[in-house]
Order: structure tokens, then C-alpha cells, then sequence
């Protein structure tokens, strides 16, 4: 399979790929959470509700949540866990900017935080975090094993690292239907709702070259990480992959 590593939002772009991601998200930021529903026709929510369930049973007490985007799952967190320290970290303002006002009037501001962040050198201390997650962020990572070992750093021993990432279906019929959705659907939709066609054009093709089932199971054990076990969703457009350290 393809690396991802010349996938890039922005083709004559002289920025490196994690100076263009920030710039894509920062573009979309006010449109993604309505068009990621319809993209996914709204099952990306069951997929952020299996991860939440994942969490609230290890019951942490302190989460990281990478690639937070808007903070739909960080907020989750602070709503359903009993965690006491929760983190949103994120490379886009854009999309930090949203995550803040869901909760700026609320209770859960006193136990979420949102800061941005790069998750290639991650500015915590080892061994700080009881649970990880990255939901739709890891194959935006420029450097995919430092972003990985940059997590097995910050984890606590025995905590929980959980991926919510796009996969591609291995069963023919649906492999053809994610083929369309991907490479005519997505890209469309993204162009007449989105400012930034190129980005939703990316997320398309980045997606489609990502390592993914075993391959990334692999990467995940070379790094050190142990336990590593995969679920593919909803036919295996998605996949869940779980990790302990």
C-alpha cells in the first residue's frame, strides 16, 4: 500500500503538510461539524458513541483528546466521564476557536481544557494521561510514527489509547460504494459547501492511501505499543483501534 506522505491538502503549496493541515481546518472550521454529519450520513456520531463507551468503562482520570477539532468528543468526555483533567489539543484555531464556545458558558469549562498543539512533539510531561484518543486525525500526522511515539510517551503504563480513523471496506460490493462516496461524493459536497475545495478533495485521498486493519495494527506494535487490537464499523469505512501501553 501507498504511504500518505505526498498527500497533501494543497498541491502547489510551498508549506509542509502540517502547515497546510492547520490552514485547511482553520478554512473549514465553521462548516465542519454539519458537513461531517452529512458525509458520513451521521454515523460518525455511533462511531464517537463507541469510543465514549470504550473510555467511560477504563475509567480514566485524565484524558487527552488529539486532533480535538471542534471538541464534540472532548465534551463528551467531560459530560459522561468522571475525569477530572481533560485536554483538546489541536493545530487549528479555527477549530479550537469552536470547541471553546460549546462550552464557555457551562460548567464543563472548569474541567476541559483546549489548547493548541502539535501532536509530533506534544507538550506534556511522560507518562500524564490515564486515556488517549485521535478520532479522524491521525492520518493528517506529517511524521505518523513520532506522532505515535509522542503518544506512548504521555501515557500512563496500562492506559488506554484508542484511534477512530477512515478505513476502506474489503468486501467487493462495498469497497465499490466507498470508492464512489469517497472519490464523486465527498469531493462534491465539500465544493459547493465548503470554502476550500481542495480540503474536502484531501481528506478524500488521504484517506484512501492511509494504512490501515493489520498494517496499522503493525505500526502501533513497532512503536510499543501492546494489546493492539482493531474493530472495523459499519461495513469497514471506519475502524476502531485500541491500544494499551
Amino acid at each position: 500500500m501507498k504511504t500518505d506522505k505526498k498527500v497533501t491538502p494543497y498541491k502547489d503549496s510551498t508549506l509542509n503538510k502540517k502547515e497546510q493541515v492547520e490552514k485547511m481546518f482553520d478554512t473549514i472550521s465553521e462548516n465542519y461539524d454539519g458537513l461531517n454529519r452529512v458525509i458520513s450520513f451521521g454515523t460518525d456520531i455511533k462511531w464517537r458513541k463507541k469510543v465514549l463507551a470504550t473510555i467511560i468503562e477504563h475509567q480514566p482520570e485524565s484524558i487527552l483528546d488529539i486532533a480535538t477539532g471542534t471538541g464534540d468528543l472532548a465534551v463528551k468526555f467531560a459530560e459522561k466521564t468522571s475525569a477530572t483533567k481533560i485536554i483538546g489539543l489541536d493545530l487549528s484555531e479555527g477549530m479550537l476557536s469552536i470547541a471553546r464556545k460549546k462550552v464557555a458558558d457551562t460548567a464543563l469549562k472548569n474541567k476541559l481544557e483546549f489548547i493548541k498543539g502539535d501532536s509530533e512533539a506534544l507538550p506534556f510531561k511522560d507518562n500524564m494521561f490515564d486515556a488517549i484518543t485521535v478520532s479522524f486525525g491521525i492520518r493528517n500526522f506529517e511524521n505518523l510514527e513520532k506522532g505515535l511515539s509522542e503518544i506512548l510517551r504521555v501515557l500512563k503504563p496500562n492506559g488506554l489509547f484508542i484511534i477512530l480513523e477512515t478505513s476502506i471496506p474489503t468486501s467487493f460490493i462495498f469497497k465499490q460504494g466507498y470508492k464512489i462516496h469517497s472519490k464523486i461524493v465527498l469531493p462534491l459536497i465539500g465544493k459547493l459547501f465548503s470554502k476550500d475545495k481542495a480540503a474536502y478533495n484531501y481528506l478524500s485521498e488521504s484517506a484512501s492511501v492511509f494504512p490501515y486493519g493489520e498494517k496499522l495494527n503493525n505500526i502501533l506494535r513497532k512503536i510499543g505499543f501492546i494489546n493492539v487490537i482493531n474493530n472495523p464499523q459499519t461495513f469497514g469505512v471506519a475502524t476502531i483501534y485500541t491500544a494499551t501501553k
